[in-house]
């Protein structure tokens, strides 16, 4: 019976990594000059430099991506990958309101639904699988640092 399962395990993990890259993409189509939009912004001493925000994703969506990957292949299709499939949306739709509309309060609001998604992410992985949580702290830790700079932003510009 194990046997059998591995190859389906194995075909999961391209559909998660295609999933981040179009989260990835949309977000990167949305913004198209967000390095040059943030650096003209009023931010905090202590906002980050814009050259951290590529590699800082690309660490985050792989981490992601196989998250959902060990979940799935835990217990396959379960509500906790709906509550995976929500935040995935919600990142996907905060880069164009923060750059592509300059909505920085909107931005903010959503940002902070983001984070109540992924915190029941955690949750809801934790019971399946305790590595696919475990991927997602960095996430959270970072969107919790990126929510204190949109905010901080909203309140400068």
């Amino acid at each position: 019976m194990v046997i059998a399962r591995q190859p389906k395990r194995w075909a999961g993990l391209p559909v998660f990594a295609v999933a981040l890259v179009l989260v990835a993409v949309v977000g990167s189509m949305a913004a198209a000059d967000a390095g040059g939009e943030y650096l003209s912004l009023e931010r905090p001493p202590w906002a980050p430099p814009q050259w951290l925000f590529g590699p800082a994703w690309t660490v985050l969506y792989v981490m992601i991506a196989l998250s959902g990957w060990l979940a799935w292949s835990a217990r396959g299709l379960t509500p906790a990958l709906g509550v995976y499939a929500v935040q995935l949306v919600l990142n996907t739709a905060w880069t164009p309101l923060f750059f592509g509309a300059g909505r920085y309060g909107l931005a903010f609001a959503e940002i902070v639904v983001l984070w109540l998604a992924i915190v029941l992410n955690i949750v809801l992985f934790r019971r399946i699988s305790r590595p696919a949580a475990w991927l997602l702290v960095p996430y959270l830790l970072w969107v919790t640092y990126a929510a204190s700079l949109n905010f901080a932003i909203w309140q400068l510009n």
